[in-house]
């Protein structure tokens, strides 16, 4: 594989645009090919068989395209689908998603570490045992959030109802003592603003958009595949209403870009 060849990225929607762009901040020199599921969003009240067979149908394409490494910038889509991914495409670097116990764990002062996620990644197998292996000796409370993946699919960022979805998960971990909160969702970051002013400044908030970053930055050089630019830029498809994708693209990036159809 050339190194001048470019990167897949794939989520069940927008949510891993939050990783997109932290590949971008520190990666500059790579061409970045996304994908976003959204006729299928979300994963998180899916089967693993269904997740697993969206994950197969993504990677083709974007091996079609011709990526070098793939990015599964998903939590729910990782814990139910990479390891089947990692087996069918043994020569491919695979980076994927997982809630950020260990850091949370080293980082809480009170010893309650709140996770809010989607019903997929905290019933996973991969989930519990990042529990059994980091968490040990803090109280870890989780709390699924239904809707808010799909209000933040619709650009709500800072709605009202938002706002009380949002605190309705929430407050209950405040309320247990919790000062250390992980976003186990890539979507999670888009609304960090809105949560800032729910929670108090004391409270850590912790997403692994970087860290994945790193990795994939560690992975590219011990293949030595790190391109050296310059960057083609990003190609963006959606599985869904391209139009909605397009729509949210300046919320989200800061920027419009073209979204094409992925009809698969």
């Amino acid at each position: 594989m050339h190194k001048s060849a470019p990167i897949g990225v794939f989520d069940s929607g927008v949510g891993g645009l939050s990783v997109l762009r932290e590949i971008q901040a520190l990666l500059p020199d790579e061409t970045l090919l996304y994908v976003a599921d959204s006729g299928h969003v979300p994963y998180g009240e899916k089967t693993a068989e269904f997740i697993c067979q969206r994950s197969t149908v993504i990677t083709d394409f974007l091996l079609e395209q011709g990526a070098k490494a793939l990015v599964v910038a998903c939590n729910t889509a990782t814990a139910a689908a990479i390891t089947q991914l990692r087996a069918q495409y043994p020569e491919l670097p695979i980076i994927g998603m997982e809630p950020a116990v260990k850091p949370a764990a080293a980082a809480t002062r009170s010893g309650v570490v709140g996770v809010l996620a989607t019903t997929g990644t905290l019933q996973s197998a991969k989930f519990a045992a990042l529990l059994d292996r980091f968490a040990s000796d803090v109280r870890v409370i989780t709390r699924p959030c239904p809707g808010l993946v799909e209000l933040i699919e619709s650009g709500e960022l800072h709605s009202d109802v938002t706002r009380q979805l949002l605190r309705s998960y929430v407050d209950p971990l405040l309320a247990e003592g919790c000062d250390t909160l992980i976003l186990g969702c890539t979507h999670y970051p888009f609304i960090k603003p809105l949560l800032t002013e729910l929670v108090p400044s004391s409270v850590t908030l912790i997403d692994t958009g970087m860290a994945v970053a790193k990795q994939l930055q560690r992975l590219l050089a011990e293949r030595n595949l790190l391109a050296q630019g310059p960057a083609k830029g990003t190609q963006l498809w959606s599985s869904g209403n391209s139009s909605n994708l397009f729509l949210v693209l300046p919320l989200l990036l800061g920027r419009e870009a073209r979204v094409n159809p992925l009809l698969r």
